[in-house]
């Protein structure tokens, strides 16, 4: 009996030389639509769907593929004499091979469509096809990607054109990737009917749906995981793009690992600001006039910021972040909001770094930049946009919406009231403490994140760590700072006053904190006596 293919692909790359082979060795072409007019004036011959299933195309091309003659041709088990002698009955005829791939629904449900426009470019036919062929991977060879064509074809040469004989390595592994792409397929389907976890698309859909389905497509395979014999690869969201799925390499060797994790943090802190300043509680204090103060900067080291600040020119900022911990910022990764300057990069370069990631670099920073070949820019055009965080558990996932309220209040609990300024810096380094490991203190002085202390299994050894950095730093004469830090920022309230005397010992003069402690009035008590500003935000911000 004849071979017979059936081919139906939206990407046509690489179909024509399979087709090409398959009609030379003697196989049937069926096929419909627009892979047959593709097939057909190509020169090759084609068999329409149609012709096969005596039933025409209908619905707007809905129906198809969707019929006994198709599937019984598909699922048949060759060796089962019940199911051949069926086929045989229905004048079914066996089908041995299938190309099919699907709708360009993840790029469609990204295009800004209308509902009705999106939903026509989910894959019925298409799933159901693969699907079948894949469970029958036995007797039917099944492909979904131009990249396996050469394989497949070499195989088909060994086995003498007899799908039975191909090793089954090749058909399961064949298989496997069909369930794959169909997964995914309809993961992105589920999101776009339902909505992201934990942003519902109407009052009735679950907050957080029975299963949780993400559509990830890999992007990369990496060197190595977080250590040298550990596996790696990035794979990116297929129905959305986030910060990642807008980054451009333009420079340097190949990212890590831990270059990602910590691009990734970096990109946030340095984004972190912009987005922070429109959601301010009414009852923040008016700040003196700063408009020029936009550009954020950050230096972070093994997925901590260690030095932050904001100022009016690139390279204003990253001197002063670079400033704020000259030692930990060798090897690290810096984050800007704004375009990298050639006159900053100038000042970059003296120091060892192993990523820069910016919105865009100037081409004087680039030609700068050039003379540190390894060094590895990335040009990031989309700001975070994620509103949910997944962290792995042996045997599960964790999710959560992500950590974007700073305040949920601006409440002032002490006799003394923070400055305009004083309130302004305490904006910044919640910013920044949102993006420090937990129990996280930040001493801010103008803008400058001068004391940065996390990950301590007590808050006040990361309150002593984060204040005494910032003595160190603040009392260097070029650095250009008129006394010690006046602003301390914690990500958690106090549970003694411990915190607060010791700040005052330091001469930390407004305190901004979440409250909530049984012990709060203490705290209160404790920065009265010392004339410190307390304020309560109402928002804790844990990051473990």
């Amino acid at each position: 009996m004849k071979k017979r293919a059936l081919i139906s692909v939206f990407y046509k790359d690489g179909v024509l030389d399979l087709a090409r082979y398959l009609v030379d060795k003697g196989w049937e072409i069926l096929s419909t639509g627009g892979t047959k007019t593709h097939l057909s004036e190509a020169g090759l011959p084609v068999t329409d769907v149609t012709t096969v299933t005596g039933f025409p195309e209908c619905l707007d091309g809905r129906v198809k593929t969707l019929h006994p003659k198709i599937h019984g041709g598909l699922l048949a088990i060759r060796k089962n004499k019940d199911h051949m002698q069926t086929i045989a009955n229905l004048d079914v005829q066996t089908i041995d091979l299938v190309c099919v791939n699907l709708y360009p629904f993840f790029e469609k449900v990204q295009a800004g469509l209308t509902f009705n426009e999106t939903v026509e470019f989910i894959d019925i036919g298409g799933p159901t096809m693969l699907r079948s062929a894949a469970k029958n991977h036995a007797d039917v060879l099944v492909l979904t990607e131009a990249a396996d064509y050469p394989e497949v074809i070499e195989q088909l040469d060994l086995a003498a054109q007899d799908v039975s004989a191909i090793p089954m390595d090749l058909k399961r592994r064949l298989a496997g990737k069909v369930f794959n792409l169909t997964g995914a397929y309809d993961s992105a389907v589920a999101r776009f009917m339902l909505g992201e976890a934990s942003v519902p698309v109407s009052e009735k859909s679950p907050v957080w749906p029975a299963y949780l389905t993400i559509p990830l497509s890999r992007s990369q395979s990496l060197r190595y995981g977080e250590n040298g014999h550990q596996q790696a690869a990035l794979y990116l969201t297929a129905d959305s793009r986030g910060a990642f799925g807008g980054m451009k390499q333009i420079q340097g060797k190949e990212l890590s690992y831990n270059n990602m994790r910590d691009l990734d943090i970096a990109w946030k802190v340095a984004c972190a600001w912009d987005n922070v300043r429109a959601k301010l509680p009414e009852t923040f204090p008016a700040s003196p006039e700063r408009a020029s103060e936009t550009v954020c900067c950050v230096a972070l080291k093994h997925n901590s910021p260690c030095g932050a600040a904001l100022s009016a020119t690139v390279l204003d900022a990253y001197k002063k972040t670079f400033m704020a911990d000259p030692v930990s910022i060798f090897g690290g990764i810096i984050g800007c909001n704004k375009p990298i300057t050639r006159e900053a990069a100038e000042e970059m370069v003296k120091t060892f770094l192993e990523v820069i990631v910016a919105p865009d670099f100037e081409p004087g920073a680039i030609e700068v930049f050039s003379a540190k070949k390894n060094l590895r820019l990335i040009k990031a055009s989309i700001k975070p946009n994620n509103v949910t965080e997944l962290i792995s558990v042996d045997g599960g996932v964790l999710v959560q919406s992500r950590d974007n309220d700073l305040f949920s209040q601006w409440n002032v609990v002490t006799n003394k009231k923070p400055t305009a300024e004083e309130a302004a810096d305490m904006a910044f380094g919640m910013t920044i403490a949102l993006y420090v490991k937990s129990n996280a203190i930040v001493a801010v002085k103008n803008k400058v994140a001068v004391g940065i202390a996390g990950g301590q299994v007590n808050r006040i050894w990361a309150t002593e760590q984060a204040l005494e950095r910032a003595k160190t730093i603040t009392s260097i004469p070029e650095n250009g700072f008129d006394g010690h830090a006046t602003v301390m920022v914690s990500d958690a309230f106090f549970p003694f006053s411990d915190c607060v005397e010791m700040a005052n010992k330091y001469g930390i003069r407004a305190i901004v904190q979440p409250g909530g402690s049984m012990r709060d009035q203490e705290s209160i008590d404790a920065a009265n006596q010392a004339d410190i500003a307390m304020v309560f935000t109402g928002t804790r911000h844990f990051k473990h």
